[in-house]
């Protein structure tokens, strides 16, 4: 049931060639149907540690359309393991949106709880851990130390040389991982999702945590409003680019991280003669809960 390695797709459109830029996609989106993209990557060693432990309960954390929830929740129905998800927005029930909806199928108990609660769980975990003293503890996003462990793995799997990797930006797991794993030579773009400045020191204080080092660069003005937020210039790229090369994109972070690569191709923003690698993080799940929201505009 899992696909790997996943495949290298390259893309070919008569801009890439004007701009003598040759463009990949890490196929990532296609490793599990449910467990999807680097969520499951975060999770491998995660459950591993579970299993290597004998924990069969896990408590985790996220936002009504988080990737990570939906991850969790299939991995736990899948390896018969409890699991509550704590969701920020005590306005929300299992019924809110397909996302939350599923999760709660898979048999994750869901914890509804208001913002200010929310940010002082995430910002303390040892409170979560405090009140689920038998639970293993994955944190908002899935990021830790086996989460970059797993996310290290997507650079050997690339067997074509390159120059650049891309991956959206939320909790840092995955872009902490593929900076671990890459040569000197090679650098990691990351497309922040989120509103802010302060990414750059989150990033940061991650990489230093973690003792990781190696050429990088946060991009922080492609986020359309923010973190969830959109506009029709996003929507039309999504559709266009699946309509183009048959590779869905969602709008949350994929969506972001591809319009910037091929924004910033168009207008010159690369060398030429790069090979950049395009790591499609999956999150597909959330798109039938956006066009819920706002009435089927991705296709």
């Amino acid at each position: 049931m899992v696909n790997l390695p996943t495949p290298l797709q390259e893309i070919n459109h008569p801009l890439l060639d004007e701009k003598k830029v040759q463009l990949f996609v890490k196929r990532d989106d296609l490793i599990h149907p449910e467990i999807m993209g680097n969520k499951w990557r975060k999770l491998k060693y995660n459950l591993a540690a579970m299993q290597k432990t004998g924990i069969k309960s896990l408590v985790t954390m996220g936002g009504a359309y988080s990737n990570h929830i939906a991850a969790t929740a299939a991995m736990a129905y899948e390896n018969k393991l409890e699991a509550i998800g704590i969701i920020r927005g005590d306005e929300l029930t299992k019924d809110s949106n397909p996302t939350l909806s599923k999760a709660h199928e898979k048999g994750m108990v869901l914890k509804f709880v208001d913002r200010t609660i929310y940010r002082q769980y995430r910002d303390n975990p040892h409170l979560v851990q405090n009140e689920y003293p038998t639970h293993y503890f994955l944190p908002e996003g899935g990021t830790n130390d086996d989460a970059i462990r797993g996310t290290g793995q997507i650079i050997p799997e690339i067997k074509e040389s390159f120059d650049i990797i891309v991956t959206p930006v939320g909790t840092g797991g995955t872009f902490a991982g593929l900076l671990a794993s890459c040569s000197s030579k090679q650098k990691v773009i990351g497309v922040s999702t989120l509103k802010g400045k302060f990414i750059h020191d989150e990033m940061g204080s991650l990489l230093n945590t973690h003792q990781i080092s190696g050429p990088y660069e946060i991009i922080d003005n492609y986020h359309f409003g923010g973190y969830g937020k959109v506009n029709s210039v996003l929507i039309d790229f999504i559709n266009w680019f699946k309509e183009n090369f048959n590779i869905p994109l969602d709008p949350i972070y994929t969506g972001k991280s591809f319009f910037t690569v091929w924004d910033m191709i168009k207008t010159d923003k690369f060398e030429k003669n790069l090979k950049i690698v395009l790591l499609h993080t999956g999150g597909l799940q959330g798109i039938e809960g956006f066009n819920r929201k706002l009435e089927n505009i991705i296709q």
